[in-house]
């Protein structure tokens, strides 16, 4: 369902041009997982921004179910943010002033896609429903991030991109959220595209690949 083409991205810096992208391919089908490794700076998180709609490439092509996502226009782009991905972030963005059950709800709602019986399902396996009715700041960071994995997948989004969601927690929290986020995803039909820099995570995917010199190299199993 996600194809990118040959993409190039670069940065403009004070010494001119800085190359991060040159050339990426990069092929993940509906309902597949794929963990993107590589050093820091190698452009991972640019290439998911680029996925989002979030940041326009120089050249090259992403395409979803067959159809462009460069050259969109600025409400197009944004209606894709708004129903067709779910986004994992390490440091959680949670709203502050909405509880837990409004944080859940959130994304499902702005996509039209708002399902009570999924998000109480979703709720239930994060192991969150206790704490629909506190916010925020009164929960530790592994069930911020339950949340935030919730969210991202209570409007059944066609993919979830996930940059370093597991980086601020300790490694059994990681390997049990991972394990959760894994299993809906695959309840709610979705691809995911995950960035990490553990290869222990990164096996748990269906797919791994690294990015290195700008272009993206494939490990297949």
């Amino acid at each position: 369902m996600l194809v990118v083409e040959q993409l190039h991205k670069s940065f403009t810096t004070a010494q001119g041009p800085l190359p991060v992208l040159q050339g990426v391919d990069l092929r993940l089908a509906r309902g597949a997982s794929l963990a993107l490794m590589g050093e820091s700076g190698s452009g991972k998180s640019t290439l998911l921004h680029l996925v989002a709609g979030l940041d326009g490439a120089d050249s090259g092509h992403i395409l979803i179910d067959g159809q462009a996502l460069d050259g969109r226009s600025e409400a197009a782009l944004a209606r894709w943010r708004r129903e067709g991905i779910g986004l994992v972030f390490q440091q959680y963005n949670l709203i502050s002033s909405l509880d837990v059950a409004a944080n859940l709800a959130f994304q499902a709602h702005l996509a039209g896609r708002h399902d009570a019986a999924w998000c109480a399902h979703l709720a239930e396996r994060l192991g969150l429903t206790p704490l629909l009715q506190r916010y925020p700041e009164q929960l530790s960071g592994g069930q911020q991030q339950r949340v935030a994995i919730g969210r991202a997948l209570a409007g059944r989004p066609a993919l979830v991109l996930a940059d370093e969601p597991t980086g601020s927690l300790d490694e059994a929290s990681s390997d049990e959220v991972l394990r959760l986020m894994l299993q809906l995803v695959s309840e709610a039909g979705s691809s995911l595209l995950m960035v990490t820099h553990s290869r222990r995570l990164a096996e748990r995917l269906q797919q791994r690949c690294f990015l290195r010199g700008g272009r993206v190299l494939v490990e297949q199993g």
